[in-house]
């Protein structure tokens, strides 16, 4: 805050030159207008095809700072669908104290999901079983790309006593708006898709791979400005269990 006598000096100095106008900002995609709840080009709007749906499974993601900035990011379309679902920032030196909370928690039953191709921490690798009703089952996913996840999982030492369970599916990605290193890389919504079929929620795997095939098939045409005319599959299934969610349950 600032004192009487130090505003007094400053209304009496000598005022500096104005900055020079800055250069507009140009970067790619800076003029679309996107949609305030999205974050889609308003073209192609996904909010009319957002279902919200409930597992027993849960999420939580830990997201590299970069991509909480990219509207290309997956991770948001499965709080879209799950809204227990979890948003942690994460930061080398500083962990969320939110998500140390929820770690020591006894409530949850925590599994870090992450391949299993070294032998550093094979031993920690396990396949997935139900915890039982006492405990709820938490998948916790390093969102970020692959080299960030590796980065995230190697400087997370709060992580390090968690069991690993490694995603085996012969599912290739859907993603077009990134290309992958190999196809066997999901992006974060698929494999939250996989994960909801690993904990038998079949319905609730359905709703979310329908919404990312709608986010994937509208950035997509909107890069292009394409509006989409007609509705896909995939939009057609959300727009009926919007009309008949108990059907769908």
């Amino acid at each position: 805050m600032t004192s009487a006598s130090s505003s007094a000096e400053h209304a009496f100095a000598p005022q500096a030159e104005p900055a020079p106008a800055r250069k507009p900002f140009t970067a790619r995609g800076s003029f679309v207008v996107r949609c305030d709840a999205c974050q889609l080009p308003q073209l192609n709007c996904l909010c009319p095809y957002r279902v919200e749906t409930d597992s027993r499974v849960r999420f939580w993601l830990i997201t590299h700072r970069l991509e909480h900035y990219k509207p290309t990011n997956t991770g948001r379309l499965i709080k879209d669908c799950l809204p227990h679902t979890e948003i942690f920032s994460w930061a080398r030196t500083e962990p969320d104290p939110r998500l140390l909370e929820h770690l020591a928690d006894p409530r949850f039953a925590p599994f870090l999901i992450f391949p299993d191709d070294q032998q550093d921490y094979a031993e920690r690798v396990v396949s997935y079983q139900d915890p039982g009703e006492d405990k709820i089952p938490v998948f916790i996913i390093l969102d970020g790309t692959w080299r960030q996840a590796r980065k995230m999982f190697r400087h997370s030492p709060y992580l390090d006593r968690l069991p690993i369970v490694s995603l085996r599916t012969d599912r290739v990605t859907r993603y077009r708006l990134r290309t992958p290193a190999s196809a066997q890389h999901l992006c974060t919504a698929e494999v939250a898709a996989e994960l909801l079929r690993v904990g038998g929620d079949q319905h609730a795997a359905e709703v979310l791979d329908d919404y990312f095939d709608i986010f994937n098939e509208s950035y997509s045409a909107s890069r292009h400005h394409e509006r989409l005319e007609s509705h896909t599959a995939a939009m057609r299934r959300q727009l009926a269990r919007l009309s008949f969610p108990s059907e769908g349950a």
